[in-house]
């Protein structure tokens, strides 16, 4: 919110709707943080023989399976919370850009060239929907297609990079470096070139072609 509020610019319906989407994003991210700390301390106290608050003022000793499902009850929440996130923060990024263009802001910086399979790759990166097993990436929604070949030439360029992944059946998850978030957050909302692609005229026959006819 900082970040918006040092921004100078004009609160259209579009600017209104970003500050809309920043406070969900950032009261989503505090209600999923609170349920995590909760799994935390009902292991925590489990562990430790003191009683678990449940909720209503109630306390109970649980017993540690008790205690994993309890737990689980809150990563799911989380889960639930967070689902979007990704996808709902880059449409939010999205939606600024393009408005701040629309009113003459235009970033500073000039986006590489990226070829439409290297665009639609960096943007699933940048909604958490790969993944990577064996070398071999594992996007999370069946409508995308990523290959290794493309991954690697986005790590070389670095625009995107992995970390270990806390999933049991993924090894690394990708992410944007802040390279490729300042590229792809420059590419937002980019007019096309304009260029008008004409034909070659006919070549004017001479006076020796038409005679040759």
């Amino acid at each position: 919110m900082d970040t918006l509020n040092a921004q100078p610019m004009y609160h259209s319906p579009d600017i209104r709707a970003v500050y809309a989407r920043v406070r969900q994003l950032a009261h989503l991210a505090t209600d999923a943080a609170d349920h995590l700390i909760d799994a935390v301390d009902i292991l925590d106290h489990t562990r430790a023989g003191l009683p678990v608050e449940l909720g209503n003022d109630l306390l109970a000793v649980l017993t540690e399976q008790q205690a994993r499902e309890e737990a689980g009850r809150r990563f799911t929440l989380v889960a639930n919370l967070t689902a979007l996130g990704s996808s709902d923060a880059l449409a939010t990024a999205e939606l600024f850009v393009a408005e701040r263009r629309h009113r003459g802001f235009v970033p500073e910086h000039q986006p590489p060239a990226l070829s439409p399979t290297q665009s639609a790759t960096l943007r699933a990166v940048a909604r958490g929907d790969v993944a990577i097993t064996n070398n071999k990436p594992y996007p999370s929604r069946e409508d995308i297609r990523v290959s290794i070949t493309t991954i690697r030439a986005l790590e070389s360029r670095g625009l995107v990079m992995r970390e270990d992944c806390p999933d049991w059946f993924r090894d690394e998850r990708l992410h944007l470096t802040a390279g490729g978030r300042r590229d792809l957050a420059a590419s937002f909302a980019r007019p096309r070139p304009t260029g008008v692609t004409t034909r070659p005229a006919p070549p004017v026959p001479t006076a020796a072609a038409s005679r040759s006819r």
